[in-house]
């Protein structure tokens, strides 16, 4: 029966050393949380631009996304409108429309009579007012997407500052564990300011690029609606 024994103590050794190699892995295993603790008071800003940036994209995605909903017969009509010589009337369509271009639109039927460069003048103005108003904020969004990796790395120099102010103080006693602190501190506050920095850095650049489209959306509409006014009156 020796060979019985030598199997239940192989059994019993593969079990403590599963029981060994689980209780671990379960001591060495962190949540987010205890990261971002290890991570320092660093970690208090980067976490504010995370919710900042968060914030921006959130609000501006939704005003662009209204702000480029148009319905696809409003020029139509406005233009029957103002060809009929319905001029309050097209004001009245404009102005029970919502969104930038309703509003440049309105401006350019309010001022119909005067010099057409005048009537261009006030148009653009209005679609100034408009695009400044859509891109408020976007610099913050911007500085955010510099900001947040430089301040990782502010955390990266200031933890190798500490490792190796530990490891001089310890003297010839030097552990691993002495200098864990510092070297966490380093890691997690780069690995946080760079995923910061790329989520506000995609962010602002979609962004950019939806008011980009929007500009060159109210132009377009803008253009056509001085080419209106510049046809002949039949």
């Amino acid at each position: 029966m020796w060979y019985i024994n030598l199997l239940q103590v192989t059994l019993s050794d593969s079990t403590a050393s599963i029981a060994k190699t689980a209780s671990a892995s379960s001591e060495m295993s962190l949540s987010f949380f205890d990261l971002a603790i290890k991570g320092g008071w660093i970690m208090i800003p980067i976490f504010i631009l995370l919710i900042i940036a968060i914030y921006i994209f959130v609000e501006k995605f939704i005003a662009l996304k209204d702000a480029s909903k148009i319905d696809p017969a409003f020029m139509a009509r406005i233009k029957a409108e103002i060809q009929a010589g319905r001029i309050n009337e097209a004001r009245v369509l404009a102005q029970n429309s919502k969104g930038p271009l309703a509003r440049m639109i309105d401006t350019g039927i309010s001022r119909i009579g005067r010099p057409l460069s005048d009537i261009n003048v006030s148009i653009e103005n209005i679609g100034k007012q408009e695009i400044a108003r859509l891109e408020k904020n976007l610099p913050i969004l911007a500085t955010a997407s510099g900001g947040a990796p430089m301040l990782g790395f502010l955390g990266t120099v200031m933890g190798m500052i500490r490792a190796f102010y530990d490891m001089a103080a310890a003297g010839n006693n030097i552990d691993v564990s002495l200098l864990s602190n510092g070297i966490y501190t380093a890691m997690v506050t780069t690995v946080a300011g760079l995923i910061v920095g790329i989520i506000a850095y995609f962010s602002y650049n979609i962004l950019v690029a939806k008011v980009d489209n929007l500009v060159n959306m109210l132009e377009s509409k803008t253009t056509e609606f001085m080419d209106l006014l510049n046809e002949p009156a039949k």
